[in-house]
């Protein structure tokens, strides 16, 4: 059963004050806290196993190479795909752009329309500005609702020309929480395109919510490793084996190849033709102990708790004068990011008032300025949960706002 009490236990930044106060972690959108036993994974590996993978032939090589292909396995069960299937990139970022230049910049071409959405990361947007000048593709998006919704009938008319050849999207927002119907969307795109692929953004879904790539129907998926208490500088993309098999690699160097000549060189299969170069084995290892923690707590749980979480926040939010908040109202359409607005006060004072509370919040753009002037602002605060989150907190959070607003307003 889940009890956060004890699952704060394994989380040794928790025990932290800040400016004299208890730490209250609210930013797990950005970066979630490690536990313990994802400490200790890669420890281990630094003190007992430590060897390149893929390459020698001792102990340590074999061992550390053993592991670090566990990762993957376990990672692949985690998001439905088989281990040939998941390529580890070094965020998110990095896995968009393997696709990118990988699929879109070869096989988008002019009269083809890639389709993203107004409330896209920047992670989402920019690789594809980046390839489709050469390409000659179209880029369109998606309209955001007031409420925070993909508006469905512009996307429906996009979709309805039959231009669509990929569809970007995130499954839940950064800055709304909203869960898309991604399973939904791609299946109109493929009805009016059925050379269409799907590519999800998971870098927020994936932490909270369980996921299956079946599931969303979608072929690629993109997340990130330190989001959902794993390391740092460990991302990945995950797929169906025979499409990252028809996509060329995207870096070239060691440990991608077969052979290399002067003249030329042939590559290693899916997915280590994309994984050039050392890899970030510890940290794969890390999120591969990460995974391992999250599949006992149980995703199911997981969700429930963020509910209840939100269930006690949004309320609380909107009852505080002044204070709005941006994206669904119903907590079961939306995921666990929280981001809302104070009159009369700048994102990045409150966030900095919030923190001698003891507070910990994101202020800023969030990686997502056109949904941020869709909104009508420069910037936005938000609170973030996680699994190590307490009803409590989400009462912190109030107060603290509270108490920035007399700062400011004695």
């Amino acid at each position: 059963m889940f009890d956060v009490a004890t699952v704060r236990k394994d989380f040794p930044v928790l025990e932290r004050e800040v400016h004299g106060r208890p730490l209250v972690y609210l930013d797990s959108a950005a970066t979630s806290q490690t536990p313990q036993q994802v400490i200790d994974a890669c420890t281990r590996i630094h003190a007992e196993h430590n060897s390149n993978v893929h390459r020698g032939v001792h102990a340590l090589a074999e061992e550390a190479t053993e592991a670090y292909e566990a990762a993957r396995a376990a990672i692949a069960r985690f998001v439905g795909v088989d281990a040939s299937g998941v390529v580890f990139t070094k965020n998110t970022s990095e896995a968009f752009n393997l696709v990118a230049h990988s699929y879109a910049r070869r096989r988008l071409g002019p009269g083809d329309i890639l389709l993203a959405t107004q409330m896209e990361h920047h992670s989402n947007i920019v690789p594809w500005q980046l390839v489709a000048p050469e390409a000659g593709f179209e880029l369109r998006y998606v309209p955001v609702t007031a409420e925070g919704y993909l508006d469905r009938e512009a996307f429906d008319a996009i979709v309805a020309t039959g231009r669509v050849k990929l569809l970007a999207v995130t499954a839940m927002s950064n800055v709304l929480g909203t869960l898309n119907p991604v399973a939904e969307l791609a299946g109109a795109v493929r009805a009016a395109n059925e050379d269409a692929i799907v590519v999800v953004d998971g870098a927020q879904s994936v932490p909270h919510v369980g996921t299956d790539l079946a599931a969303l129907n979608a072929d690629l998926l993109c997340f990130s490793g330190h989001k959902m208490l794993g390391p740092s500088g460990i991302g990945v993309l995950a797929g169906h084996w025979d499409l990252l098999e028809s996509m060329p690699p995207f870096l070239g160097g060691g440990e991608m190849i077969l052979d290399v000549t002067l003249e030329g060189s042939r590559f290693k299969q899916a997915p280590y033709k994309f994984e050039a170069g050392t890899p970030p084995y510890v940290e794969a290892i890390g999120l591969g102990e990460a995974v391992a923690y999250l599949e006992r707590l149980g995703m199911t749980n997981v969700r429930a708790h963020e509910v209840e979480l939100l269930e006690r926040a949004l309320p609380a939010l909107r009852g505080v004068e002044g204070v709005s908040v941006h994206g669904p109202s119903d907590p079961a359409q939306r995921g666990a990011a929280v981001s809302f607005s104070v009159e009369g006060l700048h994102p990045h004072d409150l966030g900095t008032v919030m923190d001698r509370e003891g507070v910990a919040v994101r202020a800023g753009h969030h990686c997502a300025k056109p949904l941020m002037r869709a909104l009508g602002a420069s910037a936005t605060t938000r609170a973030s949960f996680y699994v190590y989150n307490t009803l409590d907190e989400v009462d912190a959070l109030v107060d603290a706002i509270e108490a920035t607003q007399r700062f400011f307003r004695p």
